[in-house]
């Protein structure tokens, strides 16, 4: 048998603002990263796995165009 329990949080200020930039960062190298294997896709016929694609975010960070 499964239960289920819901809960809900009461951030701060402060943790708002935390949760907010953590959630536009994932969302960004999300949409990113989709698109980028889905170029590569549709060129090559060939995706992007994940160990390519965390070797390009250590490189996307260094090169930080994008804040």
């Amino acid at each position: 048998m499964l239960d289920v329990l819901k809960v809900r949080i009461y951030p701060n200020k402060w943790q708002e603002i935390s949760l907010a930039k953590s959630f536009g960062c994932s969302r960004f190298v999300w949409n990113f990263y989709l698109n980028k294997t889905n170029t590569q896709y549709q060129e090559t016929r060939k995706g992007m796995t994940y160990c390519q694609m965390a070797k390009d975010l250590t490189q996307l960070k260094k090169l930080s165009d994008y804040e």
